[in-house]
């Protein structure tokens, strides 16, 4: 792996999982290592927050030298990095990795000439079966990272998809889910859409985050896996819509009338529920149908469910606009894409992430823009990161996206925070 100069070429959690998935879709047998720096706040409490950025880019920097024969690295939260390897994957070889780690880091690293030991708590899973997805791989090795936070002797915990960890915890997704919904323990954060030309925010995504007791806020994806196995989809997804329609009341309030979209599930949309919800909640709320939009999955594009059909065609005689999200990560139906009357086209942030290093990628943006203009719909782009990523999509005609370089998704006040105090062009001018 190479060097990198700056944190923010190091693959997020976004990026990073996406590689991870890949990688379980190519190889039988793989491997992830999570590893928390220990006492990082001493870092970020003794200097400021460049010199606590410098640290981790050290860290990171040398995670790649140790470890070359990983396929990838990751930072999947502000101390916490990932190394995924396709090869000798056995507990022997994980525990030998460990032990590399720990022994290259005793020499210390240089805080504005200030020593700093780098300690960390490591926790690592094997997939030996390749009908383990990748969801229950992550959860394995984030399992194993509290169990090595909550030892005191031994810093590094081990699973893998054959232990008994497997059903242990699916067990307790339910009763993890169902006290999520009725704690309080959701909440919708929303990453800003925004106008490539002016740089002004023109609506928002809506995003679930579990605020978990002991973890903190996470991503929700143990609790989605959770809702699927369980039949509580439905249960989940009209929280979240729900939550949708009373932030965008809020939001009125405040005086920003923008469109919000949330995520539908197709099990929502075989629902035959799903019309009277969402004609109550627009009641209930008085909101004005078109600030709020229903972003589909491939998932959906797939079905020629009649019901499915149905749904969508009174949803937007209601007024609701209606989008394609991560478009081009699965397998599209195109006739049916041809046929259904969407507002908007969102290009899956692979195809943006990747943008400059493939001529393909460029081709596949294009052409979604192409069958966006046919239909008279929106093209927006996913996962913009960087300036050379935004003077490319705009050099092709994108003028609308979200990601990084503006906002990464954050709670209700925080976005109305963003809508006060607009900074996006000076951001975009100094990435």
């Amino acid at each position: 792996m190479s060097q990198h100069q700056q944190l923010n070429q190091i693959p997020n959690r976004y990026s990073f999982l996406e590689i991870v998935e890949s990688i379980a879709s190519n190889e039988q047998s793989f491997s992830l290592m999570l590893m928390d720096v220990m006492r990082f706040s001493d870092v970020s409490a003794a200097f400021d927050h460049k010199s606590g950025d410098m640290v981790l880019l050290q860290i990171a920097n040398h995670i790649c030298r140790i470890f070359k024969d990983a396929e990838a690295i990751g930072r999947l939260s502000g101390d916490i990095f990932g190394v995924v390897f396709i090869n000798s994957n056995t507990p022997t070889a994980m525990r030998e990795r460990n032990a590399r780690l720990i022994s290259h880091f005793k020499s210390p690293l240089m805080v504005n000439n200030t020593a700093f030991i780098a300690d960390f708590n490591v926790g690592a899973a094997i997939r030996r079966s390749k009908e383990t997805d990748t969801n229950t791989v992550i959860s394995l090795a984030e399992s194993a990272l509290k169990k090595a936070k909550s030892n005191r002797h031994v810093n590094f915990a081990l699973l893998t998809d054959d232990s008994h960890e497997v059903s242990g915890k699916g067990l307790a997704l339910k009763a993890d889910l169902t006290r999520a919904l009725n704690n309080q323990e959701l909440e919708l954060y929303f990453q800003p859409k925004v106008d490539l030309k002016n740089f002004e925010i023109i609506g928002a995504e809506c995003l679930l985050r579990w605020n978990h007791p002991l973890d903190g806020v996470v991503f929700p994806g143990t609790l989605l896996k959770a809702a699927e196995s369980y039949n509580m989809m439905n249960e989940l997804g009209y929280w979240t819509l729900e939550s949708a329609f009373s932030s965008i009341a809020l939001l009125s309030s405040s005086g920003f009338e923008l469109p919000v979209s949330v995520n539908i599930s197709p099990t929502q949309l075989y629902d035959p529920r799903l019309l009277p919800n969402i004609r109550k909640l627009l009641q209930k709320y008085t909101v004005a149908p078109e600030l709020i939009e229903i972003e589909l999955t491939e998932d959906v594009a797939l079905s020629n469910s009649l019901l499915v059909k149905r749904q969508l065609d009174e949803i937007k005689a209601m007024g609701i606009a209606i989008s394609m999200d991560d478009f081009g990560k699965g397998y599209s139906n195109l006739s049916f894409i041809r046929d259904l009357e969407l507002s908007a086209i969102k290009i899956d942030k692979a195809f943006v992430l990747e943008l400059s290093a493939s001529k393909v990628n460029s081709a596949i943006i294009q052409a979604t823009k192409i069958i966006c203009d046919a239909k008279g719909c929106e093209t927006y782009a996913e996962g913009i990161e960087n300036a050379e990523q935004l003077r490319l999509l705009t050099s092709m005609g994108i003028t609308k996206g979200q990601g990084f370089l503006f906002s990464q998704a954050v709670p209700l006040y925080a976005f109305i925070d963003l809508l006060e105090n607009n900074n996006f062009a000076e951001l975009a001018n100094n990435a």
